[in-house]
């Protein structure tokens, strides 16, 4: 579940100022979104608006999972039969996805949609899935198993049963989609929140820049501190209310890859990059590569910061990052 983030919006006037900030909110890809512009008018807001709606919705049809018409639908539906022909866009999403994989060693792998579902996180479960099963589940996972043809523009999954999904990167995609647009349409200011997942550019109308509050998962209602967004993007996946206990020890929603077991010891995790979609890879990868696995890497990575809140409430920061309090 994503962590939902207080926008602190400076509704200030000036002399000599006309703009105004709007913001609509509605629901997109099975998710919350906010859509917040600096604009001349009402009008202008809402016609802008609308055209992120329409980009988002666009978004949704190409990536989606339900939609037995979906390119992903095909693709899964002829794992290990055929090559699905796919569009540029998205034979470039996929090849995006899979060199986040091997930026992270696996932690982040859209095959990940083959498990088997064997862990449930709505209080059914009353004991740990049998270590076999826990096995079997990820027997068709792999990134190494999507095979991409340029030339033909062809996707194709190895293994009959395999599936794909964008599940933890298709809502940052939408979001740095809507800003693409917006921007070159001339709207100077605006930031786009989807479910955590947001993408800002320009200021606020009083000069400073768009900022959000680093939500306390052990208090919702508290934050440890803000941080400011310049032209790039932030988002926070968070491990705090879908999770099982099993002999003392938290087992929450995020499930690793290669392994099978859910992640252990974080509540959250938010990623500062330049692009949504990478920051909402990054952001998973590091709950399943674990506190100081997943801070070493994001070291590595030139203009990326990240921020941990552990089980216990403490905060772990990487190396370049700081916190307004």
């Amino acid at each position: 579940m994503r962590a939902i983030f207080l926008i602190l919006l400076s509704l200030a006037s000036f002399q000599g100022i006309t703009k105004d900030t709007y913001k609509r909110t509605l629901k997109l890809m099975g998710s919350r979104f906010e859509i917040t512009l600096i604009a001349e008018n009402q009008k202008e807001a809402d016609y802008y608006t609308d055209l992120a709606v329409v980009e988002i919705s666009r978004i949704e049809l190409l990536i989606s999972s339900w939609d037995e018409n979906s390119l992903t639908s095909e693709i899964n539906r002829k794992a290990g039969l055929e090559a699905v022909k796919v569009s540029d866009e998205y034979l470039n999403l996929i090849q995006r996805a899979i060199k986040i994989s091997e930026l992270t060693d696996g932690a982040f792998d859209i095959s990940y949609a083959s498990m088997d579902k064997i862990w449930f996180f709505d209080g059914s479960m009353k004991q740990m899935p049998e270590q076999k099963l826990i096995n079997k589940s990820v027997e068709k996972v792999g990134y190494k198993k999507i095979q991409i043809n340029e030339a033909n523009k062809t996707i194709f999954l190895t293994e009959e049963g395999m599936k794909i999904g964008f599940g933890a990167i298709g809502k940052g995609y939408a979001a740095d989609r809507v800003k693409a647009i917006l921007t070159e349409k001339g709207i100077e200011a605006g930031i786009i929140n989807a479910s955590g997942d947001m993408s800002a550019w320009g200021k606020q109308l009083n000069g400073e820049p768009w900022k959000v509050a680093i939500t306390n998962p052990m208090d919702k209602s508290k934050a440890f501190g803000l941080m400011p967004i310049r032209e790039g993007a932030v988002v926070t996946s968070g491990n705090y209310e879908k999770y099982v206990e099993f002999n003392g020890i938290r087992y929450a929603h995020i499930i690793n890859p290669k392994t099978g077991y859910p992640s252990e010891g974080i509540l959250s995790v938010t990623i500062f990059a330049a692009k949504a979609e990478l920051a909402d890879a990054l952001a998973t990868a590091v709950f399943v590569m674990g506190i100081e696995s997943g801070l070493d890497r994001i070291n590595q990575l030139p203009a990326i910061e990240c921020i941990i809140i552990d089980q216990n409430g403490n905060i772990h920061k990487s190396k370049n990052i700081e916190i307004e309090h």
